[in-house]
């Protein structure tokens, strides 16, 4: 089974700054020093029955102020097929946020662009500048890649906002909106999940549960991937790994056959099912990221 893995991130400690990755600097996991060593193309291994046949590379802060270094040391050290998603500051004025952008376009890899709101949703998208410079990215018809937790109404009213005046904006939903397991938490990130879905150009990928969650289940993966799916239609959503942070829950093999394969209490390793059927798997793993990240 082919699979374009559309979230992850490569590493070279000794090219790139990652201030996020040293031990005295936030987050403050326990276990980062794990994922705070080089990773290539050649890390990506997967054996029978899936084949890795590209990838979409998303900004790792290897240099937030020149963000253009990323997107050239991976072009000059990547051969398999990917995409990149580069990291510019919507918060950025007009000129120097086109200036940016302007530089990171000349990259062939360079589909979109991420800049991480998390907690600060609602102030950053309530910002005339990001307001505006989210505009120009629909204008060159350039992807958003959204990372917020949607249980945030005050953010999402603020995002529906800007996606009423601005509807070609192409967003993809990073780490499927952070879902959680806190009850009245995932019901509102359930119904936040469900008004975004009302807009066509927005897309969301399944990864990352193992940064709230070093050990969740299938089982709980399962449920969230099947609401995203119920919410947004099977062509909308794609199954991603977030490696090399998948590595904190299990190895890049396990995470996609975590990914491709439903294992229930009920089933022993040696008889697993498969949780989709074939042409499901296919847009889950394969073409939605395909059409999504302009794959040629």
């Amino acid at each position: 089974m082919k699979i374009i893995d559309p979230h992850l991130h490569l590493f070279d400690l000794k090219k790139g700054d990652y201030s996020w990755l040293r031990p005295e600097n936030p987050p403050f996991f326990e276990d980062k020093h794990a994922i705070a060593r080089n990773f290539s193309e050649y890390d990506l291994t997967l054996t029978s029955p899936l084949t890795l046949v590209g990838f979409v590379h998303i900004e790792a802060g290897f240099d937030n102020q020149q963000p253009w270094r990323e997107i050239a040391w991976l072009e000059s050290s990547c051969q398999m097929p990917f995409r990149s998603i580069a990291m510019l500051d919507i918060t950025l004025p007009k000129l120097p946020f086109l200036r940016q952008l302007n530089k990171l376009m000349r990259y062939q890899s360079v589909v979109g662009i991420r800049y991480i709101l998390d907690d600060d949703a609602l102030v950053i998208l309530s910002n005339k500048n990001s307001q505006n410079n989210l505009a120009i990215l629909a204008e060159k018809k350039l992807i958003f890649e959204l990372q917020m937790p949607l249980a945030d109404s005050q953010a999402v009213d603020s995002l529906i906002k800007v996606l009423s005046v601005t509807p070609d904006l192409k967003l993809c939903i990073n780490h499927a909106g952070w879902p959680t397991k806190n009850n009245q938490q995932q019901a509102i990130w359930l119904h936040n999940l469900q008004r975004l879905a009302s807009f066509t150009d927005v897309f969301i990928k399944c990864s990352g549960f193992e940064i709230a969650d070093r050990d969740y289940s299938a089982n709980w993966a399962d449920k969230v991937i099947r609401q995203c799916i119920q919410s947004f239609g099977i062509d909308r959503v794609m199954l991603a790994s977030n490696f090399p942070l998948c590595l904190w829950h299990a190895n890049y093999q396990e995470t996609w056959l975590g990914n491709t394969l439903f294992i229930s209490t009920e089933l022993t390793k040696t008889a697993p099912e498969f949780a989709y059927n074939t042409e499901q798997l296919q847009q889950l793993c394969f073409s939605n990221a395909h059409r999504f990240y302009k794959f040629l």
